[in-house]
C-alpha cells in the first residue's frame, strides 16, 4: 500500500518503533537510525519492532553522521522520532531545519505528554499517561486499585496508532499540495480521545463517574470469571438477545434473579451467583459449551494458546512459535498476503545506505 515511500525512524522505545513497524508492514521503506553501542535494553539486538526495516548505525554526536542523517531525511517522505521535546532541535534535526530542506516532509513526533504543556519535558510511562488522561479510571472493580494494563492502551492505542494515522494523513496532504506537516502525537491526547466511545454513553445514563456503576464496568454480564482449573472466561453479552442466549446456555433463562439485566442494585448479587456457577467447571468445559453460541463468551487465552485457537489459526493472526512467536501484520488489504519479516541486526544496512546516499 505504501510502496515507494521512505520513512526515517530515529531509534526510541515503544510506540514510535511500533508505528514505524506498521508503516513498514504496509510497504514503506523504513530506515531506522540505531545508536552505536549497546542494543535496545528492553528488546535486545534484534528488536521485533524493527521487522521489515533497514538499519543504519549513526552517532548523532558526530558531525559526519549528522550529515548522513540529514541526507537521509532529505530523501525521505516522513520522519518518526520519539525523543523528549527539544532533543531533535538540539541535534539540528528539528522540524524547521528538516522541512526547510524537504518541504514535503511529514515530521512525526511521538511523546507521552506532547510537545507543549507543563509536563512536556517530564519523564513518564504508559501507566502515568493513561492515569492522567482519564483512560485508566474504569480499569478495575470498585474498591480495588485500577489494574495496570500492559503497554497497549497508552503506548500503542493512544500513541502509536494515532501517530500512524497522523503520518498517513500528512502523506495524503503532501501528495495533494506538496506541503508536509508536523504530527504531534501525544499519548495523553490519544488515550483521552479513545474515551469518546465510552463517554458517548453518558447522555443515555449508562456512564457514571463512580467506578462499577457504568454500562461496561459494573454488570455481571461484562466481566471475567475464574474457572475450576484456574483459567478465565470473558463474558460481555450487552444486547438483550445475547444476554438471553447467555442465560439459556447457563440454564438460567427462567431464573428471576437474572431477569433484570440493567439494574445496578442487583449487579453484585448476580455477579456473585455467576462466579459460583462458572467456578464449578474448568475452562475447557465452558469453551465447549459456548463454542457455537451467540452468547458473547470467550476463554482468556495466553498468546501461545491463542496461536493454536481454531479461529486465530485460520486467520494466521499469530506466526512462529516459542521465542519466535509474533503477531501477523494488521490490518489486511485485498490481494496482499501478510508476512512477518525478520528484524535486521543493528547496522546491517549501514554500508548499503551510505553508498546509496553517495557518502
Amino acid at each position: 500500500m505504501l510502496t515507494g515511500l521512505r520513512v526515517v525512524e530515529f531509534e526510541g522505545l515503544g510506540p514510535a518503533p511500533f508505528a514505524a513497524m506498521m508503516l513498514a508492514e504496509m510497504g514503506a521503506e523504513v530506515v531506522v537510525i540505531h545508536r552505536p553501542g549497546a542494543a535496545n535494553p528492553v528488546a535486545g539486538d534484534r528488536n521485533l519492532l524493527d521487522r521489515g526495516k533497514r538499519s543504519i548505525v549513526l552517532d548523532l554526536k558526530d558531525p559526519g553522521d549528522i550529515a548522513v542523517a540529514r541526507a537521509l531525511v532529505g530523501r525521505s517522505d516522513a520522519l518518526i522520532e520519539g525523543l523528549r521535546p527539544g532533543v531533535m532541535e538540539r541535534l539540528g534535526l528539528g522540524p524547521d531545519e528538516m522541512r526547510a530542506a524537504n518541504p514535503r516532509l511529514v515530521y512525526g513526533r511521538m511523546t507521552g505528554w506532547g510537545q507543549t504543556g507543563p509536563r512536556a519535558r517530564q519523564a513518564g510511562h504508559d501507566l502515568n499517561y493513561i492515569a492522567t488522561s482519564g483512560a485508566l479510571w474504569y480499569a478495575g472493580a470498585p474498591g480495588t486499585p485500577p489494574l495496570t494494563p500492559p503497554t497497549m492502551l497508552g503506548d500503542v492505542g493512544g500513541g502509536a496508532l494515532y501517530l500512524v494515522a497522523g503520518v498517513l494523513a500528512g502523506l495524503v496532504q503532501a501528495a495533494r499540495t506538496g506541503r508536509g506537516t508536523v504530527v504531534d502525537a501525544a499519548i495523553v491526547d490519544g488515550s483521552a480521545h479513545m474515551m469518546a466511545l465510552l463517554m458517548s454513553m453518558g447522555p443515555s445514563g449508562n456512564l457514571s463517574m463512580t467506578r462499577g456503576q457504568s454500562l461496561l464496568d459494573g454488570p455481571h454480564w461484562s466481566r471475567v470469571y475464574a474457572c475450576a482449573c484456574g483459567g478465565w472466561l470473558s463474558v460481555q453479552c450487552l444486547e438483550p438477545q445475547f444476554y438471553a442466549t447467555f442465560l439459556g446456555v447457563m440454564g438460567l433463562g427462567d431464573d428471576p434473579c437474572f431477569a433484570a439485566q440493567h439494574d445496578p442494585a442487583q449487579w453484585p448479587a448476580q455477579t456473585e451467583a455467576l462466579a459460583v456457577l462458572i467456578a464449578e467447571h474448568p475452562l475447557a468445559h465452558w469453551a465447549e459449551v459456548f463454542a457455537v453460541s451467540d452468547a458473547c463468551v470467550a476463554p482468556v487465552l495466553r498468546p501461545d494458546d491463542a496461536a493454536t485457537d481454531p479461529h486465530m489459526a485460520a486467520r494466521g493472526a499469530w506466526q512462529g512459535e516459542g521465542d519466535t512467536l509474533a503477531p501477523a501484520p494488521a490490518p489486511r488489504f485485498d490481494g496482499v498476503v501478510s508476512q512477518v519479516a525478520d528484524p535486521p541486526t543493528r547496522g546491517a544496512d549501514s554500508a548499503a545506505i551510505r553508498a546509496e546516499l553517495g557518502m
